[in-house]
Parts: structure tokens; sequence; C-alpha cells
């Protein structure tokens, strides 16, 4: 049996579409949703497993990606939005409703990643987002109910699905941290 890891990348993703310059996130509503406009492509899309990022119904993984957040902006809505947990780095803003994340925002200026807004671009019909790169955090999707014993077959399809499984960020993100760090300490 095959694993399922989310449905826009079950079957495989698509590349980004050249030239592709953003577009719009709507929350799961019937009526009057929560949108968001995205007018840039965005970087660092992935798979993620821990349990604090949005995922759809019965998906393993979120899929999440970033942007500048001076390319996001509230355009419907922005009554219905809350922020999930204000103790946490990440700050989610959900709608209140059917508490679908819209978007996570860093407000720590010392954060590594401070100045970009994390997004799920699977909440857009616009096709051209860049497609997952690796998945992270892939063993805390255990913490969210996944059998231990199928880590293995886990880690083999996202193999398949050509991302690669990391207990963290990837390389290049965990870099950025480090050199953030070294940075701020005065080693660099």
């Amino acid at each position: 049996m095959t694993v399922s890891i989310h449905p826009q990348v079950d079957a495989g993703s698509k590349p980004a579409r050249e030239g592709f310059s953003g577009g719009t996130l709507s929350c799961r509503c019937s009526s009057n949703p929560v949108t968001v406009k995205v007018d840039a492509q965005t970087a660092h899309n992935h798979a993620c497993g821990c349990t604090q990022c949005w995922k759809p119904e019965g998906a393993l993984f979120s899929q999440v990606a970033v942007v500048s957040r001076d390319k996001l902006s509230v355009t419907g809505n922005q009554d219905k939005l809350a922020i999930v947990d204000l103790s946490v780095g990440i700050q989610r803003h959900a709608c209140k409703e059917c508490g679908t994340h819209m978007f996570g925002r860093i407000e720590d200026d010392t954060h590594p990643f401070y100045g970009l807004d994390f997004i799920h671009t699977e909440l857009s019909d616009d096709e051209g987002w860049s497609p997952p790169e690796f998945a992270a955090f892939v063993s805390s999707i255990i913490e969210s109910g996944a059998s231990p014993d199928n880590m293995e077959a886990v880690r083999t399809r996202l193999r398949e699905l050509g991302l690669e499984p990391y207990d963290c960020l990837s390389p290049t993100l965990m870099d950025v941290i480090a050199t953030h760090t070294a940075k701020a300490s005065g080693a660099l």
C-alpha cells in the first residue's frame, strides 16, 4: 500500500511556472472566505511534519512555503482571522470559522526568518507556485499519531516523490539559521 503524504504531492508535484508572480489564497469557508493576496513566487516549499503547521484532513504532512512579508496582504474578511498561539515563534493566523491557517508571521526581529511569511499554496486555485523541495520534521508526524512502525515506508515514499526527508529543516535553511546565530554572537 502506498503511503499518502499530502493531497497536493501524492501524484507528484508540478514544476513552478516561469514568470509566476503570486496569487490568492482562500480559507475553506463556503461563504465569505478569508482571502490573502501573495504578490511573489514562494521559496523553500516543503512538506512539514511538525505539529504546529495546518494540514488538510487526512494529510500526514502540511505543505508550506515562504514569501517576503511585504508581498502578502489580507484582502478579504480580515476580521475572521485570529492568531492560533501567541507564545510560539511563528504566529499562525487562522480563520476563526473553518480553522484554516492562512499565513504564519514571525514578529521577533532577531529570528533568522524574520521578514518571511509562511503560507500554504494549496489554498490557491492559481497554478504555478514553486513545488515542494524537501520534507522537514519527518519524525514529528509520530507526535500527531502516525505509527512509528511505518516511518521507513513514509521516508521511502517521500524519496519516491523527490522530497528528501529531514528531521530538521533542509541543510540550506539550517545554514541560514547557523549563520544568523553566528553573526548575532559575533563569531562571524
